[in-house]
């Protein structure tokens, strides 16, 4: 199963990563989460000690190591460079494992719409692609908004796009946005799923304005999510109502697989 996590920022991707990827791991499913937002915060979602932490880095970030792959130093743009790099070995070799879920901070640049052609580009287009054609029982990948990486040809070994939303029209808006860029490149395997939910108006509000995607799952507003974060402490031992519905979202999917 590939799943790919998209919305509008704040909305709680890294969250129901995090979600997913340990209820998972707990069922014994080999999973392979890939943390790839600007600013990482996966781990910590996650719940991985301190000292697993400090050995994860964003792949974008690995300057000498893009520079040996591509033969061009980050930040170049223009001149000779490989297109499609060696990557096969990074998922290995630069993540780390905590409580049966494996974990790679992908981190990310400037790929989209400015065409950008630069050797830390063609770096995580290839990683990118690699991944999903990995042979993994379980990929999740926690994006930014967009799906830019989600190319034509590899669109076809995504499982499902799920986007989540805040009860508001303007992260409805964003999703509406995902959609159509999803359709754009054929993917039409996609999912919503309500955070934040304080109530029943709220939860009405979403079933009446979903940009024609279902819904997947409602997860309830619950202080204690930040009460995890400050504590050090995965976000799926810490708010049972949270796991609860994570496993009934994992058994709708599992039954449209």
């Amino acid at each position: 199963m590939k799943l790919a996590i998209s919305g509008k920022g704040g909305v709680g991707k890294t969250t129901l990563t995090a979600l997913l990827a340990q209820a998972l791991a707990d069922q014994g499913r080999q999973v392979l989460a890939v943390d790839a937002d600007p600013s990482p915060c996966l781990a910590g979602a996650l719940g991985f000690p301190d000292e697993l932490r400090a050995q994860l880095r964003p792949i974008s970030q690995m300057d000498a190591l893009i520079e040996e792959r591509t033969g061009a130093k980050p930040g170049a743009v223009g001149g000779f460079f490989t297109l499609n790099p060696r990557v096969d070995d990074i998922p290995e070799r630069f993540s780390v494992t905590h409580r049966g879920v494996r974990l790679l901070e992908m981190g990310a640049v400037d790929i989209g719409g400015s065409g950008c052609i630069c050797p830390e580009s063609a770096m995580l287009k290839t990683l990118f692609t690699h991944l999903l054609f990995r042979q993994d029982d379980i990929l999740i990948l926690d994006m930014y908004a967009g799906v830019e990486h989600l190319g034509r040809a590899t669109v076809d070994f995504v499982d499902a796009l799920i986007i989540v939303v805040e009860p508001t029209r303007r992260s409805l808006g964003t999703a509406a946005q995902i959609k159509k860029l999803a359709a754009d490149i054929g993917l039409t395997r996609l999912w919503l799923v309500g955070n934040k939910i304080r109530n029943q108006d709220e939860t009405a509000f979403l079933q009446a304005n979903t940009p024609g995607v279902p819904i997947l799952g409602l997860l309830p507003a619950d202080l204690r999510v930040q009460e995890a974060d400050r504590l050090g402490t995965a976000v799926y031992d810490h708010v049972p109502a949270l796991k609860q519905e994570t496993e009934t979202m994992i058994q709708r999917l599992e039954a449209t697989d």
